[in-house]
């Protein structure tokens, strides 16, 4: 039912994408008084939409410092549930031991869409072979059996190199990282651990740049800002095989690998003014912020639901 939901979601995305239209210099008029800090950790795939967010805001709202930390999704719930951030980038819903976290420290929270990604499976430009996998070649390369035992290109595919593989991803605190494994291999956080780990995204880019053999995954926004240092692989869905755009993430032919990305609201932070213009102001303007950015929009209906949404979380938490 979420498969269909979310594709469902996914099919209205081309034709409300160029509907949005926003003021960013309104939305906050009168309230460049507005003083105090809004810190913000989590996610690297969502932080480029979020750090877009914050630059047009501070401009409306000088005063307000908003500081925004990378450290994964997974880091970014820990410092959330410790209530040391009033907002939380994620690329991945919360996972019930993170609820629990946030439940032993009185910890509520709102969750709210604000774009969609693609992951992007990358391999260094010299590399003459690999113009495409399957989830299931995917899936021996990467799976935990793989570690020791799939070594060489040539064990994928008796015609690819008889050379090591090198793979580079995020690390294990990484949302990017559970999607990937849950998506590939069948079970979050579930893979192989002899590969080059980083929750930078720019150490990963490098790292295949920097190697013939190498093999990775990223958010599509970061192949996007370094594609003409990378080569990008299609992925086969089962029917053909696609490369994840904003036209084949948009209608889901880019499967299973793309994804919706979140923003977490902590309660008790809504009783400062300045959090709540900023998620208000967040949401209005990530249809277009996104987009530069190189993620894809929600539809606008969804933005304007999740505004009301917010509101109602607003005034319970008050």
């Amino acid at each position: 039912m979420k498969k269909i939901l979310f594709l469902t979601i996914f099919s209205a995305i081309i034709i409300a994408c160029g509907e949005t239209t926003t003021n960013k210099k309104t939305l906050v008029q009168g309230e460049t008084a507005l003083s105090g800090t809004i810190r913000i950790d989590g996610s690297s795939t969502v932080y480029p939409i979020t750090e877009a967010v914050a630059e047009e805001f501070r401009e409306v709202a000088p005063k307000v410092k908003v500081t925004i930390g990378i450290s994964g999704t997974g880091g970014g719930f820990k410092k959330f549930s410790r209530g040391e951030t009033n907002l939380s980038n994620a690329s991945r819903p919360i996972k019930d031991k993170e609820m629990a976290a946030c439940a032993t420290n009185n910890i509520s929270y709102i969750e709210l869409e604000v774009a969609y990604d693609g992951l992007a499976v990358l391999v260094n430009p010299k590399n003459d072979w690999v113009d495409s996998f399957t989830v299931e070649e995917l899936k021996k390369i990467w799976e935990p059996a793989a570690q020791g035992v799939i070594m060489k290109w040539n064990q994928i595919r008796p015609e690819w190199p008889n050379e090591e593989i090198h793979l580079f991803g995020p690390g294990v605190a990484s949302g990017t990282y559970d999607y990937f494994t849950k998506a590939i291999v069948g079970k979050s956080g579930s893979s192989r651990g002899d590969f080059t780990a980083s929750e930078d995204d720019h150490v990963l880019v490098q790292g295949i740049v920097g190697d013939k053999y190498a093999l990775g995954f990223f958010g599509l926004a970061y192949y996007s800002e370094n594609k003409e240092k990378l080569s990008l692989i299609g992925v086969h869905n089962g029917t053909e095989v696609v490369k994840p755009t904003l036209e084949t993430v948009s209608n889901g032919s880019y499967s299973p690998l793309s994804r919706p990305l979140f923003l977490y609201v902590n309660s008790t932070s809504v009783a400062a003014k300045e959090v709540v213009t900023f998620v208000e102001f967040y949401l209005k303007n990530a249809g277009e912020l996104s987009k530069d950015v190189g993620y894809i929009p929600l539809p606008q209906e969804m933005y304007d639901t999740q505004i009301e949404r917010f509101k109602a979380f607003v005034l319970k938490n008050k």
